[in-house]
């Protein structure tokens, strides 16, 4: 997704949001079609989250780095418990609204910059795998991810096994006319005439997160199961 002034759909509707406007973005994807995201969901409270986030956030320990963090709900809740959280995204105006809700270190940065430097958890939630797009960009995604961990740490990520939406009436799973991983997604946004460029995402069941997280040397558990086809799973270095 685009990052400036024209195509950044989420950081206009979080400022606007976060400045007393009631915003709603617009998204489609190539699998679900049209949708509408209230931009107060993304200013909950810890309360108001799904259990897998709370579950993810109370197991969040040391110096946790916060993957795509919006607006900064998870990463608000972690400083007021006394962690150290480093919020990145890449939106500009969810950066500049995370650092007026007093998370001075937020910073706009693509995760695959960030280098030298380590965490006791990462957290990449709300579908956290959906930003390698594809597949084939799960392995080069853990593995940069293991680098930027402590020898201890942990990744705490969650996503949903998509693979209901191709059950038909008789539970049925029909994959045929799929040329791809059935959980690889196009998603465009919109909000108020700012419309973002098509961009992958992706959803991936646990299975196959486990099998890529083993050729990582990455251990890889099931934690929770959520009621709608959604997990949270914990990565762990083998070495």
């Amino acid at each position: 997704m685009k990052t400036n002034d024209k195509n950044d759909v989420f950081g206009k509707a979080i400022r606007d949001f976060y400045h007393g406007k009631e915003a709603v973005i617009t998204t489609y994807s190539t699998l679900g079609g049209k949708d509408k995201l209230p931009v107060r969901y993304l200013f909950r409270t810890f309360e108001e989250m799904p259990k897998i986030e709370q579950t993810a956030l109370k197991m969040a320990t040391g110096k946790v780095l916060d993957i795509g963090c919006g607006a900064g709900s998870h990463a608000d809740y972690l400083q007021k418990q006394g962690l150290s959280v480093k919020p990145i995204d890449l939106s500009e105006g969810a950066i500049e609204v995370c650092r007026l809700r007093g998370l001075k270190t937020a910073e706009k940065l693509d995760l695959w910059d960030l280098k030298n430097v380590k965490f006791d958890t990462i957290l990449s939630l709300m579908n956290g795998a959906g930003i390698c797009g594809s597949m084939n960009r799960v392995p080069a995604f853990l593995d940069h991810l293991k680098t930027l961990l402590t020898p201890l740490g942990q990744i705490l990520i969650d996503s949903t096994d998509v693979i209901y939406m191709y059950e038909d009436d008789e539970g049925e799973e029909d994959l045929s006319e799929l040329d791809r991983y059935y959980g690889e997604v196009q998603f465009q946004s919109s909000y108020e005439g700012v419309v973002s460029e098509s961009y992958p995402w992706m959803y991936i069941d646990f299975h196959n997160l486990k099998q890529q997280a083993l050729h990582s040397n990455l251990n890889c558990e099931l934690v929770l199961e959520g009621s709608h086809h959604d997990y949270l799973a914990r990565l762990t270095p083998m070495d």
